[in-house]
């Protein structure tokens, strides 16, 4: 095709095969420096490839996965050891620590006389000073009376003392645990001396069998004496015990 001037104006088509230029010598490839934003810089482009996040291969992220849980596993079972140490611990200190209070009760048991054959003493007898028609003038003695059965007195009577000095009598068995507990607290919070956690049972022994010092060793023997009069009375016979035996000042013993 030509054009005004003569010239051919035949139409040139780009090739964009690689490496080869079209049949007249002429070559559309572009080199790096004739692009528009000129030669690609390499530092870019390498710091834009370490941006690019990295794909994990199926065995790389199940090997992950496989230590992430392994990671957790350890971690529990060093938990579970760390507790298992504690409870052991504990068991074994408080193992020890029971063997030893028993051993504690066992010595002071020892000083005790022969349970099997311990008895009640009998109640210290008094001087009855009768008139010449029998009637009773006075009585002289400790006790200040005969014996008298919780029968004969007042129902009020036996309640008020149960009230007043164990409310749970016909509870417990000898020993109170809470009421020492309670005792135990009260005593330290005040900082001194203010409630006494002996139940009736243990003030029946103690006035029954021992003296009344106020020792460690005493209190145990008391305790162990508590337990074999609960053992071998009933609770209305160990009231009846108590009401005939107590001190009421003023030299009175005994209702």
């Amino acid at each position: 095709m030509f054009g005004h001037n003569g010239r051919n104006r035949t139409r040139r088509e780009p090739v964009f095969d690689a490496g080869r230029p079209d049949e007249d010598g002429f070559d559309l490839r572009l080199s790096p420096e004739d692009r528009a934003g000129g030669p690609p810089n390499e530092d870019a482009m390498t710091r834009r490839d370490a941006r690019k996040p990295k794909r994990k291969t199926p065995a790389k992220a199940s090997s992950q996965a496989r230590s992430a849980r392994g990671g957790r596993g350890r971690s529990g079972r060093r938990r579970r050891s760390f507790l298992g140490r504690v409870f052991y611990g504990a068991f074994v200190l408080g193992l020890w620590g029971a063997i030893a209070v028993a051993g504690v009760i066992a010595w002071h048991a020892t000083q005790l006389p022969p349970i099997d054959r311990l008895q009640v003493p009998q109640r210290p007898p008094n001087i009855a000073i009768l008139a010449e028609d029998g009637t009773l003038v006075a009585n002289r003695g400790q006790t200040g009376g005969r014996n008298v059965s919780i029968r004969e007195l007042p129902p009020h009577l036996p309640r008020a003392f149960v009230a007043i000095e164990d409310r749970r009598f016909y509870s417990h068995f000898g020993i109170d645990p809470m009421g020492i507990g309670r005792a135990l607290v009260a005593n330290v919070t005040s900082g001194h001396t203010v409630q006494g956690g002996s139940t009736l049972t243990q003030q029946l022994a103690k006035n029954l069998f021992l003296t009344q010092e106020r020792t460690a060793s005493r209190k145990i023997q008391e305790a162990i004496l508590a337990l074999w009069l609960e053992r071998n009375y009933t609770k209305d016979e160990l009231l009846e015990l108590y009401m005939n035996r107590v001190y009421f000042g003023a030299g009175a013993y005994g209702v």
